[in-house]
């Protein structure tokens, strides 16, 4: 070892010793969108600092369900994988403070493995900067904060939209979750109540696309660890209450060259430029097979639905929120800065989500594909003659209809590589068969604490 990364190491042991830090969290998700981690101690650092502890390569083959391996993902529990820690990434946790966490990039053999999600994102990001792209994203996430009950579960409050008595009722814990963040440098712009009762929403500021995936990792974390501090279950789950609203995790974008935003051009249509709107354009085309990716569970289609703001046509439009991708205005010039996607909930692997999207605009780029003309009103309302006289289609119903999509799909399955494209199909179909005929009462049995 040099005398530099000796160093380096030495300066991360101090620092993590002078916190009080016991455990080390190296933090992945996988192709279930299970956010898991291994952790060492910190007296270990010097044995897992270059190559992180190992896990089974089967960690790649598990289903939501079960901690069981997906025969048809091709992998089996012969063979080791390393959580290689991405040192910039370390963060001590506010609230658990004697554990720290480190995002981590999966190696096999020596070299980033071909199943690491990270690995696919980086990639993805690398082709935009061959064509002098640079993506800047922020994922928009809304969650629910439940109480236990004699009876079970319930929202720790029966409010509606931006109620001022919601924010009263849940001040605390929304602003330790705030004060977690910010402490994690994760700075939040804007919080409100959400539609749901108990449910909430925060957003956060942008950054370049592999920060913004590693910060929703984060974001997830740090929510879920606050809410426990709290007595309280916070859950990300698609669609927790079937008369109530789902959670979204809506995936805003933005294109810059050269240090300058490139989406808003005043003489572009709506006010977005030329090669903004074939992005927009490869992002639809792609769509139906995008939301295996990017609404991956099987819970997460009984949110997406016309007239619930969650994008369940594919088009475009200027601040109109029933659209798949929104072009949201700004109140003074440059006006629109970017655009977001709105059909993503936050179950999606944020690293195979945004790497996907990426790919897909991309594709539309390199095709110049058109998006035609945007959408100014709800496309529930048009009778089916009229969607289909204006190119717009009802997106897939089910998680089985994007899997069949994304099999046909050889844009998106080529940049995932045969492999990983082999696994993550294989256990979105094996969640698939096995969840498609349950009630939401058993979905949420399963999957409120995976979200």
């Amino acid at each position: 070892m040099n005398n530099k990364k000796q160093n380096i190491q030495q300066d991360i042991f101090q620092h993590l010793k002078e916190n009080g830090t016991k455990f080390v969290r190296i933090l992945f998700c996988d192709n279930a969108n299970i956010i898991r981690s291994k952790a060492f101690h910190i007296n270990l650092l010097p044995e897992h600092f270059h190559t992180g502890p190992s896990i089974t390569v089967a960690q790649q083959a598990l289903p939501v369900m079960y901690d069981a391996v997906i025969p048809e993902t091709g992998l089996t529990p012969v063979g080791e994988a390393w959580l290689v820690a991405d040192w910039s990434t370390l963060r001590t946790l506010p609230y658990t403070p004697t554990h720290a966490s480190v995002i981590g990039d999966i190696f096999k053999d020596g070299t980033p493995w071909s199943l690491c999600p990270r690995k696919f994102l980086k990639q993805a990001i690398a082709t935009a900067e061959k064509a002098g792209l640079q993506i800047k994203a922020a994922f928009e996430n809304e969650f629910y904060l439940l109480k236990s009950t004699s009876d079970g579960i319930a929202p720790t409050d029966n409010t509606v939209f931006a109620s001022t008595l919601g924010m009263d009722i849940n001040r605390t814990v929304i602003d330790d979750i705030a004060d977690c963040l910010m402490g994690q440098d994760i700075q939040v712009e804007r919080y409100y109540p959400e539609s749901g009762p108990g449910q909430q929403e925060i957003s956060i500021r942008y950054s370049d696309a592999l920060q913004a995936a590693d910060r929703q990792i984060t974001f997830r974390e740090t929510v879920r660890g606050v809410a426990l501090n709290h007595g309280l279950t916070a859950s990300f789950m698609p669609k927790i209450f079937a008369d109530q609203a789902g959670s979204g995790c809506h995936l805003h974008l933005s294109l810059w060259e050269g240090g300058k935003n490139i989406v808003p051009n005043s003489e572009g249509m709506g006010g977005v430029s030329k090669k903004a709107r074939s992005f927009i354009a490869g992002i639809l085309e792609h769509l139906p097979a995008l939301m295996a990716l990017t609404t991956p569970s099987v819970n997460s289609y009984r949110r997406i639905r016309p007239h619930f703001w969650s994008g369940a046509f594919r088009a475009w439009g200027l601040d109109n929120r029933e659209a798949a991708v929104r072009v949201p205005s700004n109140f003074a010039p440059p006006s629109p800065t970017h655009f977001e996607l709105k059909t993503v909930d936050p179950s999606a692997n944020p690293y195979l989500a945004l790497g996907s999207v990426i790919v897909a605009g991309l594709d539309g780029i390199n095709r110049g594909l058109d998006v035609g003309e945007p959408v100014d009103v709800d496309p529930g309302n048009f009778s089916s003659a009229e969607r289909e006289a204006r190119g717009i289609d009802a997106l897939p119903g089910s998680l089985g209809e994007a899997i069949a999509h994304l099999n046909n799909n050889d844009v998106l399955k080529n940049a995932l590589g045969s492999e990983l494209a082999q696994a993550f199909i294989a256990v979105r179909q094996a969640e698939w068969e096995a969840m498609k005929d349950m009630d939401i009462e058993e979905e949420v049995k399963i999957l409120l604490s995976r979200y």
